[in-house]
């Protein structure tokens, strides 16, 4: 794992940690703990979870993992699942952070702890804890790349740029899209940076689900009616799916 993923890693066993070390004490045998991941269609997710079941079954814990593929009615319902068969502890990477109020309601009423991971589930109070990275200075990190690569501290330019953000149902994107536009934003006002097509703002650049065919088909619009003549020399993509 990186760095940045091993530290959000280790914050999210911390919490676990706190959440089930009670119930140790009272139970003879430690309780399962549900994993609801998004997808198996990037490898970090596979690595996230197959990770937590590795270190949590070193320590004596059960473990349920799932994985919704991006469908949000599979995790709803992976996730009912786990509270009906007794999960004491919940790890969820949600789709839509937006659509499990109910669910989590059910799941506070039975003493279940609740973590997001990685992705804040929103519109709920029943959350516990929140593992996350400084999603800010990630977009912040992407940005710099850019702005290294085209030599913009040293004046060189303009450079034509191209923008895409994250799923817009997922909290993280925007602080991506925000932190990378800190930094690109000024070079864009000044001229050293053009969007070709005018698209700026996570409501015209949002990816749905983070898909890469969805990137890829705006890629080639955008390519089409805005590139004839010219070339695009840099794209901001927050997500190593959508490069």
């Amino acid at each position: 794992m990186s760095k940045l993923k091993t530290s959000l890693f280790a914050l999210a066993l911390a919490g676990l940690a706190a959440a089930v070390s009670d119930r140790d004490a009272l139970a003879q045998s430690k309780p399962t703990i549900g994993i609801a991941m998004p997808t198996k269609s990037s490898a970090r997710w596979i690595d996230d979870g197959n990770n937590m079941v590795k270190v949590l079954k070193e320590r004596g814990y059960g473990t349920d993992l799932q994985y919704a593929e991006d469908d949000i009615p599979n995790q709803l319902s992976q996730v009912e699942n786990m509270v009906t068969k007794g999960a004491k502890v919940l790890v969820i990477a949600a789709i839509d952070g937006t659509t499990l109020s109910d669910v989590l309601k059910q799941a506070k009423a039975q003493g279940i702890t609740v973590i997001a991971y990685d992705r804040l589930i929103r519109g709920t109070p029943n959350v516990d804890y929140y593992a996350t990275f400084d999603n800010f200075q990630v977009g912040v990190l992407q940005a710099q790349s850019i702005e290294n690569a085209l030599g913009l501290k040293d004046g060189k330019g303009p450079f034509n740029i191209e923008l895409f953000g994250g799923s817009p149902d997922d909290n993280n994107a925007y602080f991506f899209y925000d932190g990378a536009m800190s930094v690109l934003k000024p070079y864009i006002d000044s001229g050293k940076l053009v969007v070709g097509s005018g698209q700026t703002g996570m409501n015209k650049v949002a990816t749905l689900r983070w898909d890469g065919a969805t990137a890829q088909a705006r890629m080639d619009n955008l390519l089409s009616a805005f590139y004839d003549k010219k070339r695009v020399d840099a794209v901001l993509s927050p997500y190593d799916g959508l490069s």
